[in-house]
């Protein structure tokens, strides 16, 4: 992991919601040398509207983001997180490569029912969950952590459980 750009597959089912929405917000506060990318093993096909809606009331470009498999990524992930909420059932996709794995489960806000104001809050607080992780990630030393990638996942697996 000594190359000159990481990259951070984040990974959920659909690639619809929770991984479009790490992806746009890692890459937006990303330093030079680390990279995002989202897919999933099953992809909707689109990025639901109150993701691209959310991203860009945050300020967060939204060019280019599409729902995509993780057969046609653009280049080999690093890091891949999976961002499903397993502990709700849902089975998260195990990405089949040499990378470090880490889980930062949160659940899936196009699941959410209610009034439009119930919905928006799920999408909210989902945001603001992957949001308060990637910046607590990238607080890290990360020219450290990108040479111990022990260390990096530790740190991973830890940031994974935390809540804004």
């Amino acid at each position: 992991m000594n190359q000159a750009t990481v990259n951070v597959l984040f990974l959920c089912t659909g690639n619809s919601c929770r991984s479009i929405l790490a992806e746009a917000v890692f890459n937006h506060l990303a330093p030079a040398g680390w990279h995002a990318m989202s897919a999933g093993s099953q992809p909707t096909g689109q990025v639901h509207p109150r993701s691209l809606a959310l991203l860009a009331q945050e300020g967060i470009a939204t060019d280019g983001y599409h729902s995509k498999s993780w057969d046609h990524l653009p280049a080999a992930p690093d890091i891949v997180i999976t961002v499903c909420a397993s502990a709700a059932g849902e089975t998260c996709p195990a990405y089949l490569g040499p990378v470090l794995r880490s889980h930062w489960g949160v659940e899936d806000p196009a699941h959410a029912v209610g009034s439009d104001r119930e919905m928006d809050a799920a999408f909210l607080t989902a945001y603001r969950i992957l949001r308060a992780r990637i910046e607590a990630f990238l607080a890290q030393p990360l020219e450290t952590l990108r040479k111990d990638p022990l260390q990096l996942k530790a740190e991973l697996d830890r940031i994974g459980t935390l809540l804004p």
